[in-house]
């Protein structure tokens, strides 16, 4: 199983951080946000993460990317 850290498509706010965090650790998405924002509020250091995060983790592959070729019409 290929087990890589993605931004979230569904499980969003903003980019998708915090859902792809939570679902690549196994947690609860709002559990996630909580510590983020206390990250954010104590420390400020979250910001800037989140930023970074958002512009290196990749959006999350659409399911039509990973469409089995056997499911695909015949042309």
């Amino acid at each position: 199983m290929n087990h890589r850290l993605y931004r979230c498509r569904e499980n969003r706010v903003l980019t998708g951080v915090c859902g792809g965090v939570a679902k690549f650790f196994g947690l609860n998405p709002t559990h996630v946000r909580l510590l983020w924002i206390v990250g954010t509020l104590f420390g400020g250091f979250g910001i800037v993460l989140y930023v970074g995060v958002a512009m290196i983790v990749p959006l999350e592959p659409s399911t039509a990317d990973h469409a089995p070729e056997a499911a695909l019409p015949a042309s």
